[in-house]
């Protein structure tokens, strides 16, 4: 009896594989059914200028600093501003989607939930799980980057002067960077604790960083030349075709503004907010991404910008080697801030796949205390 039992549920498999591949979900039942499988609620206390702040933490990242100079070299020539802009206008459309999508289902799922309301669970997963891979993998790198520019600020030019050696280990995986590990600890614990006091950490740290990135464009146009945008070659020496190649790798720069709306729950008024929330972070990054564009090519002639740390290289060329550690100690402060954004971002994509018991729903509790998804943020913090 058992036996035919057994066999009669598994030759109904495929029907249920299906059934549950194909089953979508409704924004009331998000809201009002699988949220409480969290067991308690995020606690509502971000502000849209917490939310801007998040934003623009989350986007103004190495990006910049690694695609600006090689593209103007080889890609756009001086014309990597209008890249910057042609960028900027794509991720400002795609941020309006999110918006649409944030303000009708404002749950913690960001694209997961958004993909899963629409197409499907199975759509939702495979989403989602790439979402989540892409987040801990760039976290990892991101967090090693961390330590080469900390090195940079503290005037060590070589990147693993402060890793240590493993001996017996393969080559390219045996230098041990507790620097990396000890700023994900602390990010970790700062998560953990609360969501609002993490973003006001933020809210200082992006403020320090946008001043630095202040003080970039104003000394690359008090020092710079129109005449470096015009010689040689021209403003486009690479033509219509060199400006759209180069928006195409200088988009990565904009990689962040999605965190925003993984953060929908923990929003006061969230149809107001997170319009204000995402579309000013991203206006207010393509201003700061353009002007710093064109800092760079007024101070040198396209042809002559470095392709590896090309604003600090720059600013020796220029003299100001104490310029090169400013750099170092704004890139580092710019990591941080992005670091703990994805990190944010990662623990409720996490927790709402949890609800949605695609993984076990362990991962889906809310502490009642902190009102932070602690279990999903404790086991990627590891």
């Amino acid at each position: 009896m058992f036996l035919f039992t057994y066999l009669n549920s598994l030759s109904k498999t495929p029907q249920k594989l299906k059934k549950r591949m194909l089953a979508t979900w409704t924004p009331d039942q998000e809201l009002n059914k699988v949220r409480l499988r969290s067991g308690a609620d995020m606690k509502r206390k971000l502000t849209w200028y917490d939310l801007v702040a998040l934003g623009v933490g989350g986007m103004l990242g190495v990006g910049v600093f690694v695609t600006t100079g090689p593209v103007a070299r080889k890609t756009s020539g001086p014309s990597v501003f209008i890249s910057y802009i042609i960028a900027a206008v794509s991720a400002l459309l795609s941020s309006l989607c999110y918006t649409e999508f944030s303000v009708d289902v404002p749950v913690a799922g960001g694209a997961f939930s958004y993909l899963r309301v629409t197409f499907g669970e199975f759509v939702g997963y495979f989403a989602g799980a790439n979402i989540l891979m892409e987040y801990v993998l760039s976290n990892a790198a991101v967090s090693r980057s961390f330590t080469e520019y900390l090195s940079c600020a503290f005037g060590r030019n070589d990147p693993n002067s402060w890793r240590i050696h493993a001996h017996g280990l393969m080559q390219g995986y045996n230098m041990l960077d507790f620097p990396a590990v000890a700023l994900i600890i602390v990010l970790t614990i700062c998560l953990c604790h609360s969501t609002k006091e993490s973003s006001m950490l933020n809210l200082i740290m992006t403020a320090f960083h946008v001043v630095f990135f202040g003080f970039i464009i104003i000394a690359g146009f008090c020092n710079g030349k129109v005449e470096n945008l015009v010689k040689p070659g021209g403003i486009a020496p690479y033509g219509v075709r060199g400006i759209l190649d180069g928006a195409a790798i200088v988009y990565f720069s904009y990689i962040g503004y999605d965190t925003v709306s993984t953060m929908a729950e923990e929003i006061k008024n969230p149809s107001k907010t997170l319009p204000l929330g995402i579309v000013g972070s991203v206006l207010i990054v393509s201003a700061l991404y353009c002007l710093m564009a064109l800092s760079l090519c007024l101070l040198l002639p396209y042809n002559m910008i470095p392709e590896g740390a090309s604003f600090s290289a720059v600013f020796e060329l220029m003299g100001w080697k104490w310029a090169s550690n400013v750099v170092g100690a704004g890139a580092s402060l710019g990591i941080v801030a992005s670091l703990l954004v994805a990190m944010l971002g990662q623990a409720r994509y996490l927790c709402v796949i949890g609800r949605a018991r695609l993984v076990p729903s362990w991962f889906a509790k809310v502490h009642p205390t902190t009102g932070t998804p602690l279990n999903a943020t404790i086991v990627l913090g590891k």
